[in-house]
């Protein structure tokens, strides 16, 4: 008899996660993983936060450990799935072989977002291992170095590019840093501990041009340039579903057990998920936070062998995101939904100084926010934890 595949579209740390927990929930068959990049799963997270401010860094350095499994797992890595065909179980990938398949997950990630080709030049990212190793070389005491987007991952390069000794200008179309997913207190505080520390932002400003060694802003400004680095999102890797009636506009939508379109079989992990969160309603949204890898890995196994195994099914899917972020001048915390948010509030502390922020929406806390406060980390989460379960926000659906 042939045995079973499980295949997973993606080498990160959501397809090594689901691939380990399809194992612990009972599969023994064969386990498929393909990632278009030639190495085995890292972690991203240091990318930005360590090896951009040690100015050195390889694989090795964030090689995520491959847990023992007295099941083989197998890689095709280095050759990007093309196509996939989920009535008839089958992916075609670039080299020019297909696979068939019986269960079936998308791990594919993001990629970076990036300004129109018009705009010009020569503008670097950071989302692989490749990228960050180049850009250490490029973060040299002295040089002049213009970061688009004023996000996450933008200010961590800022703040890294400030402590090795670079001149740093920051450009993005918000009013404030990190508006989005933090609000306008937050955000406007976060900019200003950055320019003390040498940050120049250009903010309410686009980018009309890059050249050799110049980017030219909206409002005329011109900044002379060493190095331009493109921070302005992220793209879900949702190109090889198309053709399958997926809801693909955002990631892939997925049911409130992570299949994607409600397809048996065939479930969403990680940053190209979309799916509602029973602890807070039950409208679909990507998370991307290291955390959400996991958790949705976890329980995505569990639905995807209990649909190719006729077991019991898991639950809705629920959890409380938490991430963050190590900006040199901040380390920030942050647990639940704080951009779901119509209100926000400092809990304790000063917001210039230690911090706890809670945000509410309509009055029921979905998020808190630390700058500072490491010890009370616990704490929060568990307040936090403990009022969603109370407030019964959300319900399996």
């Amino acid at each position: 008899m042939t045995a079973r595949v499980i295949a997973v579209v993606g080498a990160g740390l959501a397809g090594l996660r689901t691939a380990e927990a399809v194992r612990r929930a009972g599969w023994t068959e064969r386990v498929v993983v393909v990632g278009d990049e030639p190495h085995m799963p890292y972690n991203r997270p240091p990318l930005s936060k360590k090896i951009l401010l040690d100015g050195a860094g390889s694989h090795d350095q964030v090689a995520l450990r491959l847990r023992p499994s007295e099941h083989e797992t197998e890689w095709r890595l280095g050759s990007r799935v093309v196509r996939s065909d989920l009535d008839a179980r089958t992916l075609w990938l670039a080299d020019g072989s297909s696979l068939v398949y019986d269960g079936l997950v998308a791990a594919s990630g993001v990629t970076s977002r990036r300004l129109p080709e018009s705009v010009g030049g020569v503008r670097r990212v950071l989302r692989t291992v490749d990228d960050a190793v180049a850009l250490t070389t490029a973060l040299t005491a002295g040089a002049r170095v213009v970061v688009i987007g004023a996000g996450f991952i933008g200010c961590e390069v800022a703040s890294a590019a400030v402590a090795r000794g670079c001149e740093v200008s920051v450009v993005a179309l918000d009013a404030a840093p990190m508006t989005v997913p933090l609000g306008p207190m937050v955000g406007a505080e976060l900019g200003r501990r950055h320019a003390g520390a040498g940050v120049r932002f250009h903010l309410g400003q686009g980018v009309t041009s890059v050249g050799e060694d110049l980017v030219v802003l909206t409002d005329g400004t011109r900044l002379r340039t060493d190095l331009v680095v493109e921070a302005v999102g992220s793209r879900p890797n949702t190109d090889w579903l198309a053709g399958n009636d997926l809801d693909l506009a955002d990631g892939v939508a997925c049911d409130a057990r992570l299949r994607m379109g409600g397809t048996p079989a065939a479930v969403a992990v990680g940053d190209v998920a979309r799916f509602p969160n029973a602890h807070f309603d039950d409208v679909p949204r990507r998370v991307e936070h290291w955390q959400i890898a996991a958790d949705t890995a976890l329980h995505a196994a569990r639905t995807l062998v209990a649909d190719l195994d006729a077991g019991e099914q898991p639950a809705a899917f629920g959890t409380v995101p938490a991430f963050w972020s190590d900006q040199g001048v901040v380390s920030i915390r942050s647990f639940g939904m704080p951009g779901l948010a119509d209100a926000s509030a400092v809990l304790e502390g000063d917001l210039t100084g230690e911090a706890a922020i809670g945000y509410t929406r309509d009055g029921a806390l979905v998020g808190v926010v630390l700058l500072g406060l490491a010890r009370q980390t616990g704490a929060y989460l568990r307040r936090l934890t403990a009022e969603l379960e109370t407030a019964g926000a959300g319900s399996p659906v």
